[in-house]
């Protein structure tokens, strides 16, 4: 039976200040929580028999569990719809070594603000071999429960890092790739197998102290080229576009 005390902290983490207080994060869900735990051992688990029966095996000895009924699962839960199982996992500490991006591409965002944004570019880091994320201190947390859940597991191979995001750059001697409106149509430009793909804020896009730092600005065409369309791209659509062509030059 899950107590009231550990529904108040499962609760709590919702908020960035308590992640980082406790140093947790949320997931729930069978996908969700299965990918997380073929590279992750959680702290914390409450489940429905129905989940525990399928899974205690590879629950780790050291982790704390409560089987719990559908009416706790539904209190504990940041979810409308609960999904039988919630698990708390320790937020990882990872180190980035800028050299990585002298011999892979990585992705580095610029202020993206949205949760599931956040989530859906990982997702499609995920899927085209993209391991590390780079992002500037002023980008949503990875870890807001809502960007967790669109990562649907890519948090279990793709590594985050916050950090200055200008000054890492600018110590970089590696290409650093942009989107912009005044660049240069992407699918007529030469791509490398390495260095830093940068995607902006869902609003401004890049900032000027990282566009100052591109070494080739690309555009991505509208269709027909030219004529009146919407005005953007969603930064994770377009994100997926960029990596896209990166990788089929790559075949």
């Amino acid at each position: 039976m899950i107590t009231k005390a550990r529904i108040k902290i499962i609760k709590s983490l919702e908020q960035r200040k308590q992640r980082n207080l406790h140093h947790l994060f949320v997931a729930e869900g069978p996908k969700l929580v299965g990918e997380l735990l073929a590279t992750m051992q959680p702290s914390y688990i409450a489940a429905l028999p129905e989940w525990w029966k399928k899974n205690k095996n590879i629950i780790g000895h050291n982790c704390e569990a409560d089987i719990i009924n559908p009416e706790d699962l539904q209190k504990a839960s940041l979810l409308r719809t609960p999904q039988q199982v919630i698990a708390l996992f320790p937020i990882p500490q990872h180190q980035f070594n800028p050299q990585i991006a002298q011999s892979e591409l990585c992705l580095a965002l610029d202020g993206v603000q949205d949760p599931g944004n956040m989530g859906t570019i990982l997702r499609i880091a995920d899927w085209f071999g993209i391991h590390h994320v780079v992002c500037s201190e002023d980008t949503v947390d990875v870890y807001n429960p809502k960007a967790v859940q669109a990562t649907m597991g890519a948090l279990a191979r793709v590594k985050v890092h916050y950090t200055n995001l200008p000054e890492m750059l600018s110590q970089c001697n590696t290409p650093i790739y942009g989107t912009l409106l005044d660049g240069q149509n992407i699918y007529e430009q030469e791509l490398g197998k390495q260095g830093f793909i940068v995607m902006g804020n869902e609003g401004k896009g890049l900032s000027q102290a990282i566009r100052n730092l591109l070494t080739q600005k690309l555009y991505i065409p509208n269709y027909p080229i030219g004529t009146q369309t919407t005005e953007s791209l969603n930064v994770a659509i377009a994100t997926s576009i960029v990596c896209s062509e990166f990788r089929r030059r790559q075949q």
